[in-house]
């Protein structure tokens, strides 16, 4: 079967007798949220709305690299003790900047649905995330968002747990992408589902992690001067061809939806 090419990105329909149904998409788009969907590290960000919007030395210090989310849960039972309440969070949420050009890449992936599945597989919360998608307008273009559980308690405290266990050395200890990106294909083939190629939007040490393992059909989109895309630097300086997805680095989103789009052309 072919795709038709009747203008890039159109529905093509299975022909048969007496029937004709849609393609299942072909490829597989994985988005990072902090410093990639939006410009900034959402967890920082909400201690814009803590008094002085600025946290105590003493919860600072508490702080140990590989356990972010434990230090998130302090941040945030001390701002829940400062009155901080839902209304404060979500505001603090739907006002973070997305980053440059992502209004266009997701409206090229808006106009694309039948071609790309869209998954989010973030270490903020749930919540931060939907509030934002809801209000840019974008929260519908994701199939399944991958993140921490948070809720608000019978306080009103905002609440944080972590998303997993896992083996991994290389991973903050709740959560590695990796193995999330892989189950996720795995159950997608169980469901005749399986792509041809995967597309992976990041910017961190952690989603270096998962994109070092997609094969030579894959393309990996570190963002331009940021950790991910300085240890794929590193490792093709170490173990030349050992990461073996394509790496295209951006500054712009809009870079991002220009290559995609010329992928489309190229299929036709």
């Amino acid at each position: 079967m072919k795709r038709c090419c009747e203008g890039v990105g159109l529905p093509c329909l299975f022909k048969g007798v007496g029937m004709a149904s849609p393609r299942p998409p072909k490829y597989l788009l994985v988005f990072d949220f902090d410093e990639t969907i939006i410009n900034e590290n959402s967890d920082d960000s909400i201690v814009r709305a803590a008094p002085g919007q600025a946290l105590p030395e003493h919860i600072r210090q508490t702080f140990r690299e590989g356990f972010y989310n434990e230090y998130m849960q302090r941040v945030l039972a001390y701002m829940g003790d400062q009155g901080v309440k839902m209304g404060d969070f979500k505001t603090v949420y739907e006002n973070i900047p997305l980053s440059p050009g992502m209004p266009d890449l997701f409206q090229f992936l808006s106009k694309n649905h039948e071609l790309f599945e869209v998954i989010l597989i973030s270490d903020a919360n749930m919540f931060g995330i939907e509030c934002k998608l809801r209000a840019a307008g974008f929260y519908s273009l994701f199939r399944k968002i991958f993140s921490n559980p948070s809720s608000f308690d019978k306080r009103g405290y905002f609440t944080l747990g972590p998303y997993h266990s896992h083996k991994c050395l290389d991973c903050p200890a709740n959560m590695c992408k990796r193995k999330i990106l892989t189950e996720y294909l795995a159950e997608r083939a169980q469901e005749e589902v399986e792509f041809e190629r995967v597309f992976y939007v990041g910017d961190g040490a952690n989603d270096f992690c998962p994109s070092a393992t997609l094969t030579s059909a894959d393309v990996a989109f570190p963002r331009k001067g940021y950790p991910m895309h300085r240890m794929t630097q590193e490792m093709e300086k170490k173990q030349p061809g050992a990461f073996q997805a394509t790496v295209v680095p951006w500054e712009s989103a809009t870079e991002v939806a220009r290559y995609l789009q010329e992928l489309l052309k190229k299929k036709c």
